[in-house]
């Protein structure tokens, strides 16, 4: 088992840096100023719930993040110049909390640091697609039921898959079925005893099958027949699950209470889209067709690319011209 250190997971968010330092946001990240780096981190906490990253949110600003708190955060606008040093390569020893919340800032997909060491000394890799391998199956070893008790929970959803059931250990057990199972991947039971307990359970099984699809199906034509929703025009819309809106091409997702009040607006030059302390109330999201805009944060319902906050300059250049004024809830 290799041993994994703080000084690795340094090196790793680095590269992480590098890889994406010329991407999306490079306006923040080619040139790393203190100010740059506060602003990107603005944004990316306005969508971002993840736990392990609003606590090394508060870790090094603190504070816990709210939305009402930006000039908090402006104030603190020097803990940038550390992560912006690290960045560029000239602090060798960043702390924890700087370290963290730069891996935040890239987007480094093993984060936080025990995180990044489990998934190391287990031998697990996530690759370009996120999807979860584990570099030792071609040499058919096991992930051990101990070690796979020790990962995330969210880790062991991708993981899951890969794990191959008992009953499929033996190709002789199960009638028709084909598999090819590299040696030592899992514990092969005793043949003979998985054959007598098949056997006897064959009708229980059957029965019970059937038993918990009627139940699946009263269940679903009960409560979840009518329990999604579907984005129609400017607002999301209640609908059958199984069937949505004629015509709508906008994907069916689970109801959520939390986007019953979202809705897309019309911005203009009257309308009011920030606080008076400058922070906004309207978000925003580029299309091929312009502009749309939103009175909150989330994901654009069409495109599912999340939102960013409505800055000045962009409510000055595509903010329309000459219209009533459009009272916005704040």
């Amino acid at each position: 088992m290799p041993n994994i250190t703080i000084e690795d997971y340094i090196k790793a968010v680095r590269e992480k840096y590098e890889e994406v330092k010329n991407g999306e946001n490079s306006r923040f990240l080619e040139n790393p100023s203190q100010a740059k780096l506060r602003k990107l981190c603005w944004e990316v906490f306005q969508i971002n719930q993840n736990s392990d990253d609003l606590k090394a949110f508060s870790s090094l600003f603190e504070f816990c993040f709210d939305i009402s708190k930006k000039n908090a955060l402006q104030a603190k606008t020097d803990k940038f110049k550390s992560i912006g040093a690290y960045y560029r390569g000239k602090t060798e020893n960043p702390t924890e909390e700087i370290i963290e919340l730069a891996a935040v800032l890239v987007d480094f997909e093993l984060r936080p640091y025990n995180k990044f060491r489990r998934f190391k000394e287990e031998g697990i890799v996530l690759d370009d697609k996120s999807d979860v391998t584990i570099s030792t199956l071609n040499e058919g070893k096991k992930l051990s039921d101990e070690s796979f008790e020790k990962i995330d929970e969210e880790d062991k959803v991708l993981i899951e898959d890969l794990r191959v059931p008992v009953n499929l250990v033996e190709k002789e057990i199960v009638e028709g079925t084909n598999v090819n199972i590299p040696t030592g991947f899992v514990e092969t039971p005793k043949k003979g005893f998985v054959e007598r307990m098949i056997k006897k359970s064959k009708r229980t099984i059957a029965a019970t099958t059937i038993i918990f699809c009627l139940v699946g199906a009263v269940v679903y034509f009960a409560f979840f027949k009518m329990n999604c929703m579907q984005w129609s025009d400017d607002h999301y819309e209640i609908v059958d699950c199984g069937v949505g809106i004629k015509g709508n091409p906008n994907i069916i997702i689970p109801k959520d209470d939390t986007l019953l009040d979202f809705r897309k607006v019309f911005v203009c030059d009257t309308t009011t889209c920030f606080r008076e302390d400058g922070t906004p109330i309207v978000w925003y999201s580029k299309t091929a067709n312009g502009v749309d805009f939103f009175n909150t944060h989330g994901l654009h319902p069409e495109t599912r690319k999340a939102l960013r906050a409505l800055t000045p300059y962009m409510f000055d250049k595509y903010g329309k011209k000459s219209c009533d004024k459009i009272a916005i809830s704040r």
